[in-house]
């Protein structure tokens, strides 16, 4: 199913049956300045899309739906768009959760620039925490948002788009503020992960059912 049209951002949503205990809202890629509109022939969003469609079984055994939002456009645009592009995209997306399904915990399943959207939108009630794969975290980004929230982030040393080095730091920084802040080295892989496929979707499925599995589990306590 999708959802927005024309030049609205979009999710495309896998969903379960009846009510879900959880969304995993996946976060594309994108660049740094474009204001190029995202259409299907994104090789941001089409890996997103493709991932969605390798981990949407395993969610969905849990219990879990997955929406993969479309930004309206390409880049971030820091300095040009305030706040940067994605970020009013991902909030709307958020908003649209909570219309559609109340008040269900949320993981942020952010690649690349989406990850950095993740980061940003992360002081969202719904949201439980942030998943983040080969993230673009410039050394100045805000952990602020991510306060009592968990944060996992995935980064191959073979990248040479984003600095695993500068994910590390982040997530460093991040351990003050989040409930918990873990760095996992993928080892020789590079930015696209195109390789260590079924290591680097496993990781994104794992880690998004144990944060929405602690917040079941503090919704009964």
């Amino acid at each position: 199913m999708v959802v927005g049209e024309g030049t609205q951002p979009q999710v495309t949503r896998h969903d379960v049956a009846g009510t879900p205990d959880g969304v995993v809202l996946m976060l594309h890629g994108g660049t740094a300045n474009s204001l190029d509109p995202v259409d299907d022939r994104s090789a941001s969003w089409r890996r997103s899309r493709w991932m969605m469609g390798q981990i949407a079984g395993r969610l969905h055994e849990a219990g879990v739906g997955v929406w993969l939002l479309r930004y309206q456009q390409r880049g971030w645009n820091a300095g040009v768009a305030s706040p940067p592009s994605p970020v009013p995209d991902a909030r709307w997306a958020l908003d649209e959760v909570r219309r559609e399904l109340g008040e269900l915990p949320v993981v942020l399943l952010g690649h690349s620039m989406g990850a950095r959207t993740a980061v940003a939108v992360a002081d969202h009630p719904l949201v439980q925490g942030v998943v983040a794969l080969a993230p673009w975290l410039p050394a100045d980004e805000p952990v602020a948002p991510l306060a009592g929230k968990h944060l996992a982030a995935a980064h191959g040393r073979s990248d040479k788009i984003t600095s695993s080095r500068q994910t590390r730091a982040f997530v460093r920084r991040a351990e003050t503020v989040a409930s918990s802040a873990e760095f996992t080295d993928m080892g020789r892989a590079g930015h696209y992960m195109f390789r260590r496929v079924a290591r680097w979707n496993d990781y994104a499925s794992s880690r998004s059912l144990a944060f929405l599995t602690d917040a079941r589990a503090a919704r009964r306590d």
